[in-house]
């Protein structure tokens, strides 16, 4: 059995064209669900400012079948403030007179030894 090559070329376009289209089905689906995933985080963000308005409106007055949710909420604010006040103060590094600044950045002015600007990252030059 002798396979031409017209034949063998078709096959391999055959091939070619389906691979493609699976690819782009993929692409559709990941475009989808990515959509999807940005829908859900702006529902998400609209529930939680509901609920922070509710909480903020009916203060004091919370109905018995949330009480237990805000009283969580609450706990876990009052931790927050806990672990930011239990972070250790970061000292500032005593800055000398005789260290050189290192190169300026020719975009944006910034001092740095790298070859990067570090704020706008833009090459330092040589």
């Amino acid at each position: 059995m002798a396979f031409s090559i017209d034949e063998l070329t078709r096959k391999a376009k055959d091939v070619a064209n389906k691979a493609a289209d699976q690819t782009k089905a993929a692409a559709e689906l990941v475009k989808i669900n990515v959509a999807i995933a940005g829908e859900q985080k702006e529902i998400d963000k609209n529930y939680r400012a509901i609920g922070e308005w509710f909480v903020s409106e009916y203060e004091g007055e919370i109905p018995d079948a949330v009480r237990e949710t805000v009283e969580a909420v609450n706990a876990s604010k009052a931790k927050i403030a806990e672990l930011e006040a239990s972070k250790p103060v970061k000292e500032e590094p005593e800055v000398t007179e005789e260290a050189p600044a290192g190169k300026k950045c020719p975009i944006c002015g910034a001092e740095s030894d790298s070859k990067f600007c570090p704020q706008c990252g833009a090459p330092m030059g040589d």
